[in-house]
């Protein structure tokens, strides 16, 4: 399919078909690895106290990798901006229960989304400290600040050059990674990884709860991999793009996160940063840290400006898909209109990126660990069972629909990775639970005052709104 044309004279201004398969899978592995990796590990291993949290990402990928082959079946059949408020408005019923969904997707979403851009911006400002320490209170918000409006200013521009800095951000990305790993396979010490505690592999009570909190963190990393759902009327072939770049992220961060885990593990002995809130001073850069052991403080810092880049390329494929969910919300009438202007020359939803772009640094304020699980719990009821439950609905109601990617063995993997929703959202953190279903309800108590002044569904039967 060729790009998109340009405009007729005195059309309103559109989005732009620009992104191929590898811009697509770049966008997401930017999202997925981001300072993730880098940042994460040390709360993973606290979990469950050594390297047995590990399994907590093998956990992860037995939920994420299912599910994305479910985004890959929504995606390339309703591919529109916005992703999920189509998946769920489709399926669930555009004039009944689907309005409900998509509106608490939204609602939902106006506080995860920012969160997730959020703990990039805290990754960045932790790694920063290596190079600059900052010790005042209030220079952390201050950097966290300029990040967001920095990185607001370098999407505030066409989807050509969106994309083209895309792919520039991701070889950043691919190089730091790249750094990190070579220097774990020519360093690695099998027994500085795999010293675990005693009692590490015993299934009581405190294993499985914290197998749950090291699959938080560990879905927390791999966050991204549908972020090109969220922008289908800008990717090019979108039938075939879209499953090929989730499943290419998923399976190739995958490799990536192991690789990198064992890299620092194997160098750097975990007790000197376990539990992480104890041990800031190796915690909060601990990629620097191993660094610096190897080859010297100047490589080092040198390194660290790399993971820097890497976080930026993160927060900027994240506010670039997630600027596009609020303007497909409001131009389908399910939100304020104000969210669904376009610039006038630069053909972007300008509103919207600036709006969640200003909620993600206020976010940006809170301590990671909170971001992490309140980011999680918020999106399992709504987004990931909502879309599995909106997958099986649109296969009995819509058999006939365009599928160019269908779910392998299906219906299995979708009750695989509905199962592994499940088991996260129960051991989460009762304070998470808590906020994820009472802003649920919040929400709905709400959807329900809007229609009713609308005059929509269920106050209106759906035959008859206008």
């Amino acid at each position: 399919m060729a790009s998109t044309p340009p405009n007729p004279a005195g059309a309103p201004p559109a989005l732009e078909r620009r992104f191929g398969l590898v811009a697509a899978t770049a966008l997401n592995m930017s999202n997925m690895i981001g300072v993730g990796p880098f940042l994460t590990i040390p709360l993973l291993l606290s979990c469950m106290g050594g390297p047995q949290a590990m399994l907590g990402w093998a956990v992860a990928m037995l939920i994420t990798i299912p599910d994305g082959m479910v985004w890959s079946e929504l995606g390339a059949s309703l591919p529109g901006s916005g992703g999920s408020y189509v998946y769920l408005r489709e399926g669930f019923g555009r004039r009944t229960w689907g309005s409900l969904m998509a509106f608490l997707f939204i609602w939902q979403f106006a506080i995860s989304g920012p969160l997730e851009i959020a703990s990039g911006y805290i990754g960045f400002d932790n790694y920063l400290g290596y190079l600059w320490p900052h010790t005042h209170p209030l220079l952390t918000p201050l950097v966290t600040t300029l990040l967001g409006v920095g990185t607001i200013w370098l999407l505030y521009r066409r989807i050509g050059s969106v994309a083209r800095l895309t792919i520039t951000l991701w070889i950043g990305t691919l190089v730091t990674v790249a750094g990190v790993i070579v220097t774990g396979i020519l360093h690695f010490d099998p027994r500085v990884a795999f010293d675990f505690p005693p009692g590490a592999l015993e299934l009581g009570k405190g294993f499985w709860t914290g197998l749950g909190a090291a699959s938080v963190i560990g879905v927390y990393d791999y966050l991204g991999y549908y972020d090109i759902c969220f922008m289908g009327d800008e990717v090019r072939n979108p039938g075939t793009t879209i499953p090929r770049s989730v499943l290419l992220s998923l399976v190739g961060v995958a490799v990536i996160y192991v690789l990198i885990n064992l890299s620092i593990i194997g160098i750097i002995p975990w007790r000197e940063f376990v539990p992480a809130e104890e041990k800031p001073q190796v915690a909060n850069f601990v990629v620097s840290i191993l660094m610096e052991r190897i080859y010297g403080p100047k490589v080092a810092a040198g390194f660290t400006l790399l993971i820097l880049w890497t976080t930026l390329g993160s927060v900027f494929a994240l506010l670039l898909g997630y600027s596009r969910i609020p303007y497909a919300a409001a131009l389908d009438g399910g939100f304020f209109s104000l969210f669904k202007r376009v610039h006038p020359r630069g053909h972007f939803p300008h509103v919207s990126l600036v709006v969640v772009g200003g909620v993600a640094i206020l976010c940006s304020f809170y301590p990671l660990q909170a971001v992490i699980d309140a980011l999680v719990t918020l999106r399992i009821i709504v987004l990931f069972i909502g879309q599995i439950v909106a997958v099986h609905l649109l296969r009995q109601r819509a058999p006939g629909m365009s599928r160019p990617y269908r779910i392998w063995l299906y219906p299995l993997p979708s009750l695989v990775a509905l199962a592994g929703w499940l088991f996260l959202f129960v051991t989460s953190p009762w304070k998470s639970i808590l906020l994820g279903l009472g802003t649920l309800a919040v929400g709905g108590m709400i959807f329900l005052l809007w229609t009713r002044h609308t005059r929509r569904w269920p106050w209106v039967g759906a035959a008859g709104q206008g």
